[in-house]
């Protein structure tokens, strides 16, 4: 039974969802205890801004060349070399399976090879590029914050290098190891905080994501090369298939730019605002991360090689369109209502601790409430724009950021100066939702329709017992208030359990109540793989329907 969790295919998409949104879950709890350990250590202030401002340089790099290259056109151009799945062992000698393992052995050594020429110029120019993206630090945080980048430039290399393999598990359905990337990527920055940072200081949380990165790497390679992968160190510059892939990832890398320029741009309005801003930021987009990577980006990441095997089939497409959509927002609607009814409890049960001071809980319980307003549309764009890079178009979703990203600045920069680091999260939040807005109307023009009276419906059943959920969870945490003491770690954690718990409770029951379609597809397909039958789904079904 293990042998097959960990090697075998996923056919279905709610299975694969599950199970990456399981492994997320206990990769975000992960994150929380991370950041939980950095608040109570550091508090949001100028070492923590400092801290993640270094991040962003890396981030650019490693999200513009190997997310640009692998989101627009790996899965679909590797899918379509690999026309029949890998079923026995003597498919592993195929002449397409050879073909699949020339194209990633390309793809490994030139974004190797890239990512070594752009580290290092990101390590000699380090100074010069954090005085421009953070003007409102002095001189000794920008130093510092040059230090942790150069240490940091290491970690696009090996995250790379993963991501390519974690391309090639996706497509073969290998959804298990790909999710524990992660996992581990979060462990070795734990390790970083906790083991590192006592003998050399800050400088022990940029080694420690590096670790992190390598462990992300790591973890993958036996599954590749169970696969019977064979690397090659052919570059293949003029191949068809790079060729193709490099057409497709231009403007999937300018959509990307958009979106890491924006988050620049965003790093240099909080440099300006009171210390810890940059900090409180970045704790409540972690925060507010965590259900869109549970629910929002498995299912993205579940459905998009089926999105692909189907992408010209707009009867399949729509189909599984709307059953994905369906499936986010039924997860997601009540996760904003939690975050909306408990983000003071969240915040001071995750962060309150150490040096996070009661001020910094106050600015991170806002800056979280603008944030989960947008939830639902943070939560759906990767699964839509994933249905047009499946149909080899990446140039709109680029023309969408663009201007999304552009409100977005214009917004941040008005409203931060009236609303400090709040400001910045109800601009993204603005920007975020007219960015799905536009999305949803490109592809119905493109599709003819996207099932939406099926999914008004449900997601009315969504809202409604979302509504009842919000107010047992207020009811709850009224009831509770007597016999606990909110000023101590214990007291918050049972109001915010207790009425989480009572409301989720509601939520599901409303949901059972109304005969909500979504409810009853999910829990019939956790059962079918509880008992490890294999089932054959129509193709209107909930499986290959998408």
């Amino acid at each position: 039974m293990l042998k097959k969790i960990i090697s075998g295919q996923i056919n279905s998409i709610t299975i694969a969802a599950f199970l990456v949104g399981f492994s997320s879950l206990a990769s975000r709890i992960l994150g929380i205890f991370r950041d939980r350990i950095l608040a109570g250590e550091f508090g949001a202030g100028d070492v923590l801004d400092v801290y993640y401002a270094s991040f962003r340089i890396p981030d650019l790099i490693f999200n513009l060349l190997v997310l640009g290259a692998l989101s627009a056109g790996f899965i679909p151009i590797f899918s379509g070399i690999l026309k029949s799945p890998l079923e026995k062992i003597k498919d592993i000698i195929s002449e397409e399976h050879k073909k699949a393992w020339l194209f990633t052995s390309q793809v490994l050594n030139i974004i190797f090879i890239s990512l070594v020429i752009l580290c290092s110029l990101g390590i000699i120019f380090a100074p010069q590029i954090m005085k421009l993206i953070t003007p409102g630090f002095n001189h000794d945080k920008i130093a510092m914050a040059s230090s942790l980048s150069r240490i940091m430039f290491l970690s696009p290399i090996f995250l790379g290098l993963s991501s390519v393999i974690g391309g090639v598990l996706q497509s073969f359905k290998r959804f298990f190891i790909y999710s524990l990337s992660p996992i581990f990527y979060n462990i070795g920055i734990i390790v970083g905080a906790l083991f590192i940072v006592p003998r050399f200081g800050i400088y022990g949380l940029a080694w420690g994501v590096v670790l992190g990165a390598v462990m992300h790497l790591i973890i993958q390679l036996p599954s590749l090369y169970q696969l019977g992968f064979k690397f090659s160190f052919h570059l293949g510059i003029k191949a068809k298939e790079i060729k193709e892939l490099a057409i497709m990832m231009v403007p999937r890398t300018l959509s990307l730019g958009i979106q890491q320029i924006n988050l620049l741009v965003i790093t240099g309005f909080a440099s300006t605002l009171s210390s810890g801003s940059l900090s409180i930021f970045n704790f409540a987009n972690n925060l507010q991360s965590f259900p869109i990577g549970i629910f929002g980006l498995s299912f993205a990441v579940a459905a998009f090689p089926v999105f692909s095997a189907s992408a010209f089939n707009k009867v399949k497409l729509i189909a599984g369109i709307s059953q994905t959509t369906r499936q986010i927002l039924f997860f997601i609607i009540p996760s904003t209502v939690l975050y909306l009814s408990l983000r003071a409890q969240i915040v001071r049960i995750i962060l309150g601790t150490g040096n996070f001071s009661w001020q910094n809980t106050i600015l991170t319980v806002d800056t979280l409430f603008y944030f989960t307003l947008s939830l639902f549309a943070q939560s759906l764009i990767p699964l839509l724009v994933r249905v047009f890079y499946a149909r080899h178009d990446s140039s709109r979703p680029f023309y969408i950021g663009l201007f999304t990203a552009l409100l977005n600045i214009g917004l941040a920069y008005k409203l931060s100066q009236t609303m400090g680091v709040a400001g910045l999260a109800l601009a993204f939040s603005i920007s975020t939702i007219v960015n799905l807005m536009i999305i949803w109307v490109v592809l119905r023009i493109e599709l003819g329709n996207l099932d939406e009276y099926k999914i008004l419906i449900s997601s009315l059943k969504f809202v409604l017992a979302g509504l009842m959920s919000a107010i047992g969870i207020q009811g709850m945490k009224l009831l509770v208030w007597p016999y606990i003491d909110l000023d101590r770690f214990s007291g918050i954690f049972i109001q915010g359990a207790s009425a989480a718990t009572f409301g989720v409770f509601i939520y599901l029951a409303i949901c059972a109540l109304l005969q909500s379609e979504e409810i009853f597809s999910f829990w019939d397909s956790f059962k079918r793989r509880l008992i490890w039958k294999k089932v054959a789904a129509p193709d209107q079904g909930e499986a290959r329907g998408i």
